[in-house]
């Protein structure tokens, strides 16, 4: 029985990698800054340790953390998971604010959670952490310039981490999924939309047409690839970034 931490897993893809894990027999520990995704997995997940946390809030993150590694005393494998899409538009149309939230949540939340991770994990002598990145962080994303820069910066997190812990046999990867069905990507569509001044529907074909395999990736297709990270059989996988995408040729419309 693993002691798995996934930050954003209240919803989306952190939702569904906690149900995955606890389904294989694991304890799972997770946060998330929405209350009521918060209420809905703590009723959906019982038994497992749930609480609502903004990553991006160091004393918070400090007193969770906390929390897990008094309950469970180490950790198995980490889910940095938490993200959010940020702003759309032009470059020159964005403001500093959306900008900076946006690098706050992907970026910083992450190095909190892994700054806490890699010292219990050098400590115990081995772990796993996954990182949530993104086919944006894997080429260009017009319109979408500051989640394409978080999502290029966890990129390069995972492989420095993945050299400072290596040693210790720790290992180290970044998941970089592509359009995910669900409720999130609903609300990119919508918010791409408005910024292009496409329909909806043309930018769900875009996204259609801009993967060789013609699909969008189901939340199953991700959780599949968390789980084989975190078993022994990938006791070799580190420093990875692994698109589960399809094949994305182009984020270019």
């Amino acid at each position: 029985m693993r002691r798995v931490l996934i930050t954003g897993g209240g919803g989306g893809l952190g939702r569904a990698m906690a149900e995955a894990f606890v389904a294989a027999g694991d304890r799972v520990a997770l946060c998330d800054a929405d209350a009521d995704a918060v209420a809905a997995t703590t009723a959906a997940l019982p038994g497992q340790i749930v609480a609502r946390v903004d990553v991006t809030d160091e004393a918070g993150m400090s007193a969770f953390l906390g929390d897990v590694e008094a309950a469970w005393g180490g950790i198995d494998v980490v889910c940095a998971n938490a993200g959010t899409g940020g702003p759309a538009g032009r470059i020159e149309d964005l403001d500093y604010a959306g900008w900076k939230a946006c690098l706050d949540v992907n970026l910083c939340g992450t190095f909190l959670t892994c700054r806490w991770a890699a010292r219990l994990m050098r400590a115990q002598g081995g772990g796993a952490i996954v990182i949530t990145a993104s086919t944006a962080g894997l080429m260009g994303y017009p319109l979408r310039s500051p989640y394409a820069t978080a999502k290029w910066g966890l990129v390069g997190l995972t492989k420095t981490l993945a050299m400072e812990l290596g040693p210790a046999g720790v290992r180290v990867n970044a998941i970089c999924p592509g359009a995910v069905t669900g409720a999130r990507m609903e609300r990119v569509v919508a918010m791409e939309a408005a910024a292009s001044g496409l329909a909806p529907d043309a930018v769900r074909a875009q996204y259609v047409k801009g993967v060789s395999m013609r699909s969008w990736v189901t939340p199953g297709d991700v959780t599949d690839m968390v789980l084989y990270l975190a078993s022994p059989q990938a006791r070799m996988i580190s420093g990875q970034i692994l698109a589960i995408d399809g094949h994305t040729e182009t984020l270019v419309p």
